[in-house]
């Protein structure tokens, strides 16, 4: 990984991080379905300007159900989940409970291909969800009224995730930058519907509307961007890399913009979450950009 491949996925997983805490800003006043019906459209009008600068066409005819099926399980259903959720949980709590996501991945994974998984990943899930259970345990947040159905909201939306991913690699071959435009178009469209039902419970501020438009273009539209430069540079599984950061930088947002405290245990269960993330993906760390950097 080059320099700025390195300061490409940093900046990446501080953007990702920083999209807990625009929910968490932002739900309580406009509630999950304007939040999200919010984002998706912003970043499908930044994406669709985008597309049209490069040259690059959704081809609706042939993939119209590959982008609503993608677009409901990537994005639709669990970004709705975390609005959810956003509104009892601190921005912290969300962040490290998004790091399981590789960890249902893999489960849906081996059931689905019907293949037994090693000794290692189940290590990896076992720790994964012992450092659920040690932030649900000790987390202060979670004795909150509403806070088991906002963490099981999380962990669905993760789930969801999950399934996204082993569909993608199911799925007939579509330029990465069009799932990321096509799913955006497909969730603005699904979650439509649901705005009659859950209105917003409050007028949104001036700084509302502001973290609502960096969810959208900065956490959504620039993201993607970046992210499938990641791959086509250093390949997914150096991209998904990302997972492992975007929790430091969901914690630290938290505890620097909206005052959250970060005990021990967000500590412990985000390291023990990661460690288990770590094993279920084979991840191994490399600092080849370091020997360069010393050899030069």
């Amino acid at each position: 990984m080059s320099t700025a491949n390195l300061f490409r996925l940093i900046f990446l997983a501080a953007i990702w991080g920083g999209s807990f805490l625009f929910m968490r800003i932002a739900a309580p006043v406009l509630g999950a379905a304007v939040l999200i019906e919010y984002r998706v459209l912003f970043a499908s009008l930044f994406l669709a300007v985008i597309a049209l600068a490069l040259k690059k066409p959704l081809n609706l005819r042939q993939h119209w159900q590959h982008y609503l099926i993608l677009g409901l399980f990537n994005s639709a259903l669990p970004f709705l989940m975390f609005a959810f959720a956003a509104r009892t949980l601190s921005a912290s709590l969300l962040a490290v409970l998004n790091a399981t996501t590789p960890l249902w991945g893999t489960l849906i994974g081996a059931v689905w291909t019907r293949q037994m998984v090693s000794a290692k990943v189940v290590l990896g899930l076992v720790l994964g969800a012992c450092g659920v259970a040690l932030l649900v345990g000790f987390d202060h947040v979670t004795t909150k009224p509403g806070a088991g159905i906002a963490i099981a909201a999380v962990l669905f939306a993760s789930f969801n995730y999950g399934i996204a991913s082993n569909y993608a690699k199911q799925a007939k071959a579509v330029e990465p930058f069009s799932n990321a435009h096509g799913s955006m178009w497909a969730s603005t469209l699904l979650v439509l519907p649901a705005l009659p039902f859950f209105p917003a419970p409050g007028e949104p501020t001036i700084g509302i509307m502001g973290a609502v438009l960096a969810l959208g273009v900065l956490c959504s539209g620039v993201a993607y961007l970046i992210y499938f430069r990641l791959i086509q540079d250093v390949g997914p599984s150096s991209a998904l890399t990302v997972t492992f950061l975007s929790p430091v930088f969901g914690i630290l947002w938290g505890m620097l913009f909206l005052g959250e405290s970060v005990g021990w245990y967000t500590v412990a269960g985000a390291a023990v979450v990661i460690t288990g993330t770590a094993l279920v993906t084979g991840f191994r760390p490399s600092f080849g950009f370091l020997n360069k950097a010393k050899t030069a």
